[in-house]
């Protein structure tokens, strides 16, 4: 007697389908992987310096700004690279020559001096560039 295989259930005529709600929820759930490995791996472009605080503080999203940081010290780091007064002049006027309006924002320390910080500024002024903002921290809100 020949060995019958085969399934006790009734044939089946629909067409073979691909179930896409478990694509979707895998994509979704990649597509939110990727975004929070991407929102940690922001690399600051300064000097971690003790910035002042201010009650008008806006905080400025756009990123298309060179930023200078200037340390208790009174050193200059143009994007964490340590200047001197020279060679600040040089790099920002190269930066004058491939954009055409720059925008330079001044990390000041708290415990900076006075001095230090305007000649930063003053630095900046002669290389041509007149779009300069003080970088500066909000307020944290009190209870």
């Amino acid at each position: 007697m020949p060995v019958k295989l085969g399934s006790k259930l009734p044939p089946a005529h629909d067409e073979a389908r691909i179930e896409i709600v478990p694509l979707i929820d895998i994509m979704f759930f990649l597509l939110a992987a990727f975004m929070l490995v991407s929102l940690s791996l922001v690399n600051p472009k300064s000097v971690k310096v003790n910035l002042p605080t201010a009650t008008t503080a806006t905080p400025d999203t756009r990123k298309d700004f060179v930023n200078l940081s200037v340390d208790k010290a009174g050193l200059a780091y143009l994007d964490q690279k340590p200047l001197g007064n020279h060679e600040l002049v040089l790099a920002l006027t190269a930066l004058q020559k491939t954009n055409a309006d720059p925008r330079v924002f001044i990390s000041g320390d708290r415990d900076a001096r006075h001095g230090d910080v305007i000649r930063v500024l003053d630095l900046v002024r002669s290389a041509g560039i007149q779009k300069v903002a003080f970088e500066i921290r909000e307020v944290a809100e009190q209870p």
